[in-house]
């Protein structure tokens, strides 16, 4: 098998041999709980028409090949052999009828401050108080298709916005890292904003102004922003607990393990900060409760 004829592979048939399949269907668009990450909501789509995928967690797309590189962590040579294996039977896509499209590119409306009761309450199941949440977040009004919706909106430095709600997990255009300049010589660093608001809900009022803060919004801004972080003397790397997040913790660590430190022991059993700060306020509750 050659790179044309791998990339002509159907991807929904290649996902679901793989064991991956779509958590709901839109016209062309496959979404799925990402296979190169963890998440809570579908956030990779694959577009059947043109048989292309897109992480929007990542920020990154392409065809079956790109694909199956990441997903394997191997080169071209190698997935064109697991490709052509008697154990793998895939058929080659066929150009399907355009069908009506729901999911379309997200158009910002307008950003204002949060007070819908859904995004508190989803504030409040995330364990972050509004009074930190609201000078950092926005309740942003957004069009997809033509629905409009909103959701709770964190800009970046290129003017997107990292959206959340409930059901929802996404981003507009373009898409960026967020830094936080408090004039700091440290720099604390995370993947998402709830594992920067988790933070500030941790030491408030008490760090804030000790450090600068770097949210990349997608790991494939770590090796762009490297050069920024090293530019303090200290950088604190508080990435998920996940293979791609620990990739990047170790990446940092061959460069310089005295600049770079990571934090990821404090929620080592646990997906991420937030997730540590969820459950560990939840176990807090519940002991209270056992009490006479």
């Amino acid at each position: 098998m050659n790179i044309d004829e791998a990339k002509a592979l159907d991807m929904v048939q290649y996902l679901s041999s793989l064991g991956h399949e779509p958590a709901r269907v839109s016209g062309n668009s496959y979404w799925y709980h990402s296979p190169l990450h963890a998440d809570k909501t579908p956030s990779f789509k694959i577009n059947r028409q043109l048989n292309r995928w897109y992480d929007f967690a990542e920020g990154k797309g392409g065809n079956l090949v790109d694909f199956g590189i990441l997903y394997h962590q191997c080169n071209i040579s190698d997935l064109l052999q697991k490709l052509s294996g008697p154990s793998v039977k895939l058929n080659a896509h066929q150009r399907l009828p355009d069908k009506p499209e729901n999911n379309k590119t997200i158009k910002i409306l307008s950003a204002h401050p949060v007070n819908s009761l859904s995004l508190v309450r989803y504030l409040h199941y995330r364990r972050i108080p509004l009074a930190i949440a609201e000078q950092y977040l926005s309740e942003v009004r957004y069009q997809l298709g033509d629905r409009t919706y909103y959701a709770l909106g964190f800009k970046n430095d290129s003017g997107g916005y990292e959206l959340r709600n409930e059901k929802f997990k996404g981003s507009s255009s373009p898409k960026d890292v967020t830094f936080i300049d408090n004039g700091a010589k440290e720099l604390a660093v995370f993947e998402g904003s709830f594992n920067f608001l988790s933070y500030l809900t941790m030491y408030y009022k008490q760090e804030q102004q000790e450090s600068n803060f770097m949210i990349l919004n997608s790991t494939a801004f770590f090796e762009k922003s490297l050069p920024k972080m090293r530019e303090h003397d200290k950088v604190h790397l508080y990435m998920d607990n996940d293979k791609t997040g620990q990739n990047c913790t170790l990446k940092a660590l061959a460069l310089d393990n005295k600049k770079f430190i990571d934090e990821s022991r404090l929620y080592k059993n646990y997906g991420d900060l937030n997730d540590w700060l969820m459950h560990i306020g939840n176990h807090q509750k519940q002991q209270l409760r056992q009490k006479p």
